[in-house]
């Protein structure tokens, strides 16, 4: 184990760490200049998704939007369009609203400034140390899963990671070994290290430059830290939908601005109630949030997506309409649309109703082309 009131263990530690790190660092695209904007939209994009996600929004992100100026000045639409398949839509909220304030108060720069970046909306204390030590190598640890992993096992913690006395001592750990002349490339490279040699699942400890140190690997302990914490059930959510069209057309509607998929379309639906099949849910929520009274419903797909502690199962069924409705009394909704198939990949969805897009454009129903 470390001791973190002995100077040469530290030092040994950071060495073999930058060593390593600069030899076996993955090319990231924000790593090729460091620049404050790239780092910011890294961090928030890398939020419970998988790197190589990541760095396919990223590119696809910054060709859209090269700067904060374009971030502010973008319609909320083409904001949660290229977020779509992230999730966790705030975030991608949020970006826009810390670059407008950005944009207005510190004409379109990341500020270097502890304080000033918690006042932006979106960035919390985690995100904010990234920032400065990643984008400005300012000494500010960080304390991210990977690295929370990284010394459960070098100090061989033998109680769950979260608890709280446990979060304030992998703190303190943080503080003591941090490289305060190299920040940057010591914080990567030990979020580096827990993602590609330190993983949860079969370690690579014989490749770990810091293996001497490792409390862990000693009393043969690796595969058993961190300690979990108590896995919480997945709650089952059971949802239907209509997909109306007609001559080619799909009825879609815009989720109001204050709810959990705010701004997003979908097709009309929702959760079904006690006892009530999902045809009859789909027909009944149908006729509550447009109006409309669908004829026969012809079950097309059921799609089954996963978010925090939610398992969410969508049916959704198609309803041909002979003549284009009226326009519908929406209860549950702030806008609608009649799109075309083609024209459906235009407007971003919850994780559910995307895939039920996706399926429809492959579909050969000549019908609905």
């Amino acid at each position: 184990m470390i001791d973190k009131n002995n100077e040469a263990d530290i030092t040994d530690f950071r060495r073999r760490l930058l060593v390593w790190f600069e030899a076996n660092q993955r090319p990231l695209p924000w790593r090729a200049t460091y620049n404050p904007y790239h780092v910011w939209i890294s961090e928030i994009m890398g939020q419970q998704t998988q790197m190589d996600r990541v760095v396919q929004y990223f590119n696809r992100w910054i060709e859209q939007f090269p700067n904060v100026a374009a971030v502010a000045r973008a319609s909320e639409q083409s904001i949660l369009k290229a977020w779509e398949g992230l999730g966790y839509y705030s975030r991608a909220r949020n970006i826009q609203r810390a670059a407008q304030q950005m944009q207005e108060q510190y004409g379109g720069h990341i500020p270097s400034d502890h304080k000033a970046l918690l006042e932006l909306p979106g960035i919390g204390p985690y995100t904010a140390a990234a920032i400065l030590s990643i984008a400005f190598n300012l000494p500010f640890p960080l304390k991210d899963a990977n690295v929370e992993r990284v010394f459960a096992r070098l100090a061989d913690i033998d109680r769950p990671i979260k608890q709280s006395a446990i979060q304030k001592r992998i703190g303190a750990m943080a503080e003591a070994l941090l490289e305060p002349e190299l920040p940057r490339f010591y914080n990567q490279a030990l979020m580096e290290l827990g993602a590609l040699i330190c993983t949860p699942k079969k370690p690579a400890c014989e490749l770990c430059p810091v293996h001497m140190h490792c409390q862990a690997l000693k009393k043969d302990t690796v595969e058993f830290r961190p300690l979990p914490n108590d896995k919480q059930k997945k709650i089952e959510i059971i949802m239907a939908c209509t997909i109306l069209h007609i001559d080619g057309l799909f009825f879609v509607q815009q989720r109001m601005a204050d709810d959990i998929w705010g701004g997003l379309w979908e097709f009309p639906g929702g959760r079904l109630e006690e006892g009530e099949q999902p045809l009859e849910a789909a027909r009944r929520e149908l006729a509550e949030e447009t109006g409309y009274q669908a004829g026969d419903l012809e079950f097309f797909k059921t799609v089954v997506h996963h978010y925090t502690r939610y398992r969410v199962t969508l049916h959704g069924f198609l309803a041909a309409m002979k003549t284009k409705p009226e326009k519908p009394i929406l209860s549950a909704a702030q806008d609608y649309a009649w799109v075309s198939l083609t024209g459906l990949s235009d407007y971003p969805y919850p994780a559910g109703h995307r895939m039920l897009v996706a399926a429809l454009q492959e579909t050969a129903f000549p019908e609905i082309r």
